[in-house]
């Protein structure tokens, strides 16, 4: 049964490498834009410093652009699973590049990407905000342990008002 499989597959590899090449895709590398560690640094402290000037206690998570961790903050009293959920919702901001508030009203039951919410990592509720500079998606903060994904989103746009400036290109 998989001789079939493999012959297939290796007929479409050959078809694939067959198709003429377009001439924007001739280069063999690509360049991409990251931020610093000082920028995330930055971002994450603005971020928590708004989180407690609003009297919350939170967790902070700054990724690349990958979705890799770059910095991650924890107030003193902020409850233990925030830490994993600040992670995934700047995780799911990263690869979704979308504020995860936005991701949890279009994956509602029913909702045609609502089985979005059943992978892996995806957290489908505010706090997560992607840092974007010059339509070039850098990372994404996110945030977990305020009284609701609105609360979470404002602080993150406050960390990234914070590095606006250092980021524009």
């Amino acid at each position: 049964m998989r001789f079939p499989m493999i012959l297939s597959t290796l007929a479409l590899a050959w078809v694939a490498g067959a198709m003429p090449v377009r001439a924007q895709d001739n280069t063999a590398t690509y360049s991409l834009r990251f931020m610093t560690p000082e920028t995330a640094l930055k971002a994450a402290q603005a971020t928590l410093a708004s989180c407690r000037a609003q009297g919350f206690q939170v967790a902070v998570a700054v990724v690349d652009r990958s979705g890799l961790p770059q910095v991650l903050l924890r107030d003193r009293f902020a409850g233990p699973h925030t830490v994993d959920m600040a992670l995934d919702k700047a995780w799911t901001a990263a690869t979704f590049r979308r504020n995860t508030g936005d991701l949890a009203a279009e994956t509602q039951a029913g909702r045609p990407m609502s089985g979005i919410r059943s992978l892996p990592r995806v957290i489908a509720a505010g706090g997560g905000v992607p840092i974007d500079a010059a339509g070039t998606l850098l990372g994404a903060i996110g945030v977990s342990g305020g009284p609701g994904g609105e609360a979470d989103e404002s602080c993150a746009a406050a960390g990234i008002k914070a590095v606006a400036d250092d980021l524009s290109f």
